[in-house]
């Protein structure tokens, strides 16, 4: 349990750029250096998280724990990857934010973003080497891209994802290169706990407080498909009666600017909803928000390993996975890269930095410390 907490502890400290980047970061780490998880297996996680509502990449993170150690390697694993950035956000909530406008820490925020580009542009062209195989996933690669970035709402990701695996089923289909799991049943305790929660998040409305708090959040995390970006307005609707839209959007760049999952937001605004009792404020509406996407993906994950394993499946995941590399494409486009390429000086720093990952494949420790002191030097040196 230890283990499997460091290590999503250190990817929580060094994990920018958003949910594509994450997804990378845990290739790389868990697939690729600790081969913890096959990469089939993997991808069958990235699938799953596509179709559930929540945060997709800690719904993957929290996958690869309980693989790894069952529900307590689940927890931990969660736990590990989301303290950071929660730690962050509830402290930028209840202290000074003149330090956030001071120039070498905005050069440093903006090195890391270039370090975003670099591992999102790694994690696509890793994921399409194993998953773009055949000219039909790369027909789906370039539609579902190209359609993305057209239409950034969460619908036609749906849209896309399912037409994918329909195609994939029929078009695709064939048996996984590994051992067969046995069979898994669908977990009722946490689907039992799902339903009733969402029963108290309907009474918890006409309630005020932190029940008010955990019932807004809670139905914000059972609503949300596509990530941080997706839950904004449903979490701005929550609060505009408690909090003013610059503070809202204060902390939504926050949630941006650090490492680890953006539903930590929830840390910022309980903490802001509930002065008297800040840190309360910001567990109840962090636990409401991430709790739905979890526990869906709880009842769902046994069953799914081995579901995954039939033809058809793995067909559909073969697509579905091209598509989500689609998306990856996108993400890659906005916001990840035209937030962060400002400059000629930028591009070349990016550049640089792919090269010196795919050649000498350094630890990622190593590259966020050299692209923060590269942010900080260029303010510096103007």
């Amino acid at each position: 349990m230890l283990k499997i907490f460091t290590q999503f502890l250190l990817l929580g400290l060094v994990s920018f750029g958003g949910p594509a980047a994450h997804i990378g970061y845990f290739r790389k780490t868990f697939v690729e250096k600790l081969k913890w998880v096959e990469p089939h297996e993997y991808g069958s996680y990235v699938a799953l998280s596509q179709f559930l509502p929540g945060p997709g990449s800690s719904q993957v993170g929290f996958a690869i724990g309980y693989h790894k150690g069952g529900i307590l390697g689940a927890i931990a694993a969660f736990i590990g990857f989301t303290l950071p950035s929660f730690l962050l956000l509830y402290v930028i909530a209840i202290s000074s934010q003149a330090w956030l406008e001071q120039s070498l820490f905005i050069g440093m925020i903006h090195g890391l973003k270039l370090l975003a580009v670099i591992v999102v542009a790694d994690a696509i062209l890793t994921m399409y080497r194993q998953f773009c195989l055949t000219w039909q996933s790369k027909v789906i690669l370039l539609v579902s891209s190209v359609l993305s970035i057209a239409f950034s709402q969460s619908l036609m990701q749906i849209a896309l994802l399912v037409v994918a695996a329909l195609i994939g089923a029929t078009v695709l289909k064939q048996a996984p290169q590994t051992t067969p799991s046995p069979k898994g049943k669908v977990n009722m305790a946490a689907l039992i706990a799902f339903l009733g929660l969402v029963l108290l998040s309907v009474y918890g409305l006409s309630s005020q407080g932190l029940t008010r708090t955990f019932a807004d959040f809670f139905q914000a995390g059972s609503l949300v498909f596509g990530g941080g970006h997706v839950v904004l307005p449903l979490l701005e609707s929550s609060v505009s009666g408690s909090m003013s839209a610059e503070r809202f959007l204060t902390g939504y760049a926050l949630a941006q600017a650090v490492p680890g999952p953006m539903f930590t937001l929830a840390a910022f605004l309980g903490a802001e909803l509930h002065p008297q009792s800040a840190l309360m404020g910001a567990l109840v509406a962090t636990i409401a928000l991430f709790l739905p996407g979890l526990l869906l993906l709880l009842v769902i994950l046994n069953r799914w390993r081995s579901l995954s394993q039939q033809p058809r499946v793995n067909g559909a995941l073969i697509a579905i996975n091209a598509c989500v590399v689609g998306f990856l494409i996108a993400a890659f486009y906005s916001p990840v890269a035209t937030s962060a390429l400002l400059s000629w000086l930028d591009y070349l720093l990016v550049i640089a930095g792919f090269v010196w990952l795919q050649k000498f494949k350094p630890n990622i420790v190593l590259l966020v410390l050299a692209a923060a002191l590269a942010g900080v030097a260029m303010v510096w040196f103007s």
